[in-house]
């Protein structure tokens, strides 16, 4: 993180934060399965003569392949607009004055113990030694969270095509889009990453104490819906589309995907 505030500052784009913050859950994996395997086989600790590889690189693959797939998709946004700031950081920046640069290295710093402390799921899930039940190495919670994280990947992938395919068109320019998942939730690319999160805890509850992690989707949950999601998503959409993004507020919900409310819309 510090060598991304360093090149953030070069770029004077402090943006790529989000893309090094998604991209880093994957090495991070990776090396909580490196450290348990080094484990399992130091003699002198005596190791997990019980661990099961394929459980821990499950969920190492679970990871990398949401880490790399989210952090591509905000690269390019990034690149999209660069050498234009997201607008976020650039009010920052305005607000914060001459006290921006240190002011946003601690938040960077922040960034990289939040990967640090989100990623417990991922440590128990390695540490596991659990022996394998009549050859299946996985429990049922783990089983289970497999789906999901298909189910919350796949939702997250359609949301963000959704959206890329409606502001690729010039006639949309201002308009608010309501289309397919967006028609149901007003933000249904934070809901599905946060059946993301769930699926890692639940992973993690195949691991003795493994339930304690539940600390991770709670803070994804608490981010995306009080802290640096929702509010501040919406206020801009409120600045940029005015009247219509009310509308939109008002027939639909925020978070959890339902049905839109037509007759609320209408202000009926």
């Amino acid at each position: 993180m510090a060598i991304t505030w360093m090149l953030a500052r070069r770029w004077s784009n402090y943006g790529v934060v989000d893309v090094v913050w998604s991209a880093g859950f994957a090495p991070i994996a990776i090396g909580y399965f490196l450290g348990a395997a080094c484990r399992a086989y130091d003699t002198k600790l005596n190791g997990f003569p019980e661990w099961s590889f394929l459980r821990a690189l499950v969920l190492v693959a679970m990871v990398a392949f949401w880490s790399i797939r989210l952090a591509w998709h905000l690269g390019r946004r990034v690149k999209s607009h660069h050498p234009v700031e997201d607008v976020r950081y650039a009010r920052l920046r305005t607000k914060w004055g001459a006290s921006a640069p240190s002011r946003l290295f601690g938040f960077f710093q922040l960034q990289g113990f939040l990967q640090v402390l989100l990623s417990i799921p991922f440590l128990f899930a390695c540490l596991n030694s659990r022996p394998a039940v009549h050859g299946n190495p996985f429990a049922i919670a783990e089983m289970l969270s497999i789906v999901i994280w298909l189910f919350g990947l796949i939702g997250e992938a359609t949301a963000d095509a959704q959206l890329a395919r409606f502001r690729s068109n010039p006639s949309n320019r201002g308009q608010v889009c309501r289309t397919g998942l967006w028609s149901w939730s007003r933000h249904p690319n934070y809901f599905f990453e946060w059946i993301i999160w769930i699926s890692y805890w639940l992973y993690a509850c195949g691991s003795p104490w493994g339930w304690t992690s539940l600390i991770a989707p709670a803070m994804i949950f608490y981010f995306l819906t009080k802290v640096t999601g929702i509010p501040m998503t919406e206020a801009l959409s409120i600045e940029s589309k005015g009247e219509a993004y009310r509308d939109y507020q008002r027939s639909t919900n925020a978070f959890f995907p339902w049905p839109p409310n037509r007759v609320k819309s209408k202000g009926l």
